[in-house]
């Protein structure tokens, strides 16, 4: 299975939600994120606002590829300002029920994914008001942009003496798709300009992916 995160504007979201339904996704979760993009973007994009929608969707690896195939035909996606998806497996899940539900009553298949090691999910967690701090430092080591998801801390009095950062406190968290060759060049430059030294106090680390839809004109 996957955890799917896609990307959207606003306007989109009625539309994707209805695509959740119709394959009969279990579990969706819709966050309010704000994108990166510079405003000499957006204005080449046509696109007046930064405000995003994140979905996050489990989906068995068939639903993923309907919902993939979905949001190409109906939100355009691969059409730049039109929004990303990307698909993190899923590498265990707690409880018999749990797996059922997510499966849709269907008997779980033991198998391992196919990574699509072309592209890596990055997560940055940042201080608040710092965003810019570090997706000035990952543009200049090639990433395209990002989408900004707002949140507070929490960690144990221990973590907070390591990291030498407020670990409870105001949050953002980026999420940084990036290609496989240029992934580790991208977070070095966000840990040396924005990393647990920097007032920003970035934690950063990657995830593989098993699909992604929405780069291809980047």
């Amino acid at each position: 299975m996957n955890y799917v995160i896609s990307i959207t504007g606003p306007e989109a979201l009625g539309v994707l939600e209805d695509i959740c339904e119709e394959l009969a996704l279990p579990l969706n979760v819709t966050l309010h994120g704000r994108g990166t993009a510079v405003q000499s973007m957006l204005d080449l994009l046509g696109i007046e606002s930064n405000e995003k929608r994140v979905v996050l969707s489990t989906a068995t690896e068939e639903k993923t590829a309907a919902l993939i195939e979905a949001q190409k035909r109906r939100l355009h996606i691969g059409v730049p300002g039109h929004g990303i998806v990307v698909a993190v497996p899923i590498k265990s899940i707690g409880g018999g029920k749990t797996v059922a539900f997510l499966n849709g009553n269907q008997q779980p298949a033991k198998y391992t994914p196919e990574l699509n090691y072309s592209y890596e999910l990055i997560v940055a967690i940042a201080n608040e008001g710092r965003t810019d701090q570090v997706m000035n430092a990952a543009r200049a080591a090639g990433a395209a942009g990002g989408t900004v998801l707002h949140g507070k801390g929490t960690g144990s009095e221990n973590a907070e003496k390591f990291y030498n950062v407020s670990i409870a406190s105001e949050k953002e968290v980026i999420l940084i798709v990036a290609k496989a060759e240029q992934k580790a060049g991208i977070m070095r430059a966000i840990l040396e300009k924005a990393g647990p030294a920097s007032e920003a106090g970035t934690i950063a680390f990657s995830l593989p992916t098993s699909e992604v839809a929405g780069f291809g004109l980047l």
